[in-house]
């Protein structure tokens, strides 16, 4: 977003428009119908629009990560005695797309809790804009959404931040910024100057000093139409966290663009581990087709990027676990709650 109004795509010698979509299946939509061109997409869709999940096979690529963590989960106030999620049973949940690190995070948090996020509580599918609303209405009891969204439920004294996605994966992905396959093939120089941009943009958003700035460009009715005070919160990691205390997380969200092939074979695995792929998943072609790391390094570089070298896979660790993508099938079969038979 903050590209737009920072001129970093008029800057490439584009003439882009931003254009506010309400849900992500529209995103979707509009991305298989060709109406977009790219967009931000939440980083898990671009792989299951590709392998035909929900919708007609279409190959997408994540060209970068737009954000890093800047998540968390949020519960409603009357359960700030109930912090235990073994207590949990019953409770609805909202989260912004099956095929999202939300539902994947949140999945997982409550399964290794004891409880079966499929039978045990009920996971209902809300645009995050949405989320708020809902929760004030006692129509969810909490929801595993993006900022601004949990911070916002603070502001407006309704909800208060339970956890940070941050301490369950430090690191993890949120957003990626994607476009099909076709039109990277027809329109490379233009590919070559969004993907230009786009960087530009989370190289200076990685820097503290100009998160202020990045608050006050979107947080107009055009872009995320929302208070500056709640952006800065969640942009400074200095925050509110509806429970009376004031927290200091600098690294709440970040903006680091490797679109690392580990992180989607991880999201793969997780898609597996719910029964939302059934059958054997050649993981790592599927990551390497669609997630762009060579591409990203290749730009980074000739922007004097600083990027990390070497192989296009990570470590990871996912609430003190070690997740090695080379082994996702072992990764599969340690999970004592998982719908893998």
């Amino acid at each position: 977003i903050m590209a737009h109004p920072l001129g970093f795509y008029s800057k490439q010698g584009l003439n882009v428009s931003v254009t506010k979509t309400a849900g992500w299946a529209l995103v979707r939509d509009k991305m298989i119908n060709k109406e977009y061109d790219a967009s931000h997409f939440l980083s898990p869709m671009p792989l299951a629009i590709s392998m035909g999940l929900g919708s007609n096979a279409t190959p997408m690529n994540v060209a970068t990560i737009q954000n890093i963590n800047g998540q968390a989960i949020t519960l409603a106030l009357k359960h700030k005695d109930n912090r235990d999620p073994k207590n949990w049973k019953g409770f609805k949940f909202g989260i912004p797309f099956d095929f999202s690190m939300h539902n994947f995070l949140l999945r997982y948090y409550l399964a290794e809790n004891g409880l079966n996020p499929d039978t045990d509580v009920q996971l209902r599918v809300i645009p995050p804009a949405e989320m708020v609303a809902n929760l004030r209405a006692g129509n969810i009891d909490g929801f595993l959404g993006p900022d601004p969204f949990n911070q916002r439920a603070v502001y407006d004294e309704v909800g208060f931040i339970h956890v940070l996605t941050k301490d369950l994966w430090n690191g993890h992905p949120c957003c990626a910024f994607g476009t099909s396959t076709e039109f990277i093939q027809k329109n490379p120089n233009t590919f070559a100057a969004l993907y230009r941009a786009v960087l530009t943009a989370a190289a200076m958003a990685r820097q503290p000093k100009n998160r202020e700035l990045i608050a006050k460009v979107i947080a107009p009715s055009q872009y995320l139409n929302q208070p500056e005070a709640v952006l800065n919160q969640v942009l400074s990691g200095k925050f509110a966290d509806g429970l009376g205390k004031i927290q200091n997380v600098p690294d709440r969200a970040d903006f680091d663009p490797m679109p690392w092939q580990s992180m989607a074979v991880w999201m793969l695995t997780q898609m597996k581990r719910w029964g939302y792929v059934k059958g054997d998943v050649d993981y790592k072609a599927i990551a390497e087709k669609v997630f762009l790391i060579t591409d990203a390094r290749k730009h980074m570089k000739d922007l004097g990027m600083p990027f990390t070298a070497g192989p296009t896979y990570a470590k990871h660790t996912i609430m003190g676990k070690a997740f090695d993508a080379a082994k996702p099938d072992e990764y599969l079969k340690s999970f004592a709650i998982s719908k893998v038979a």
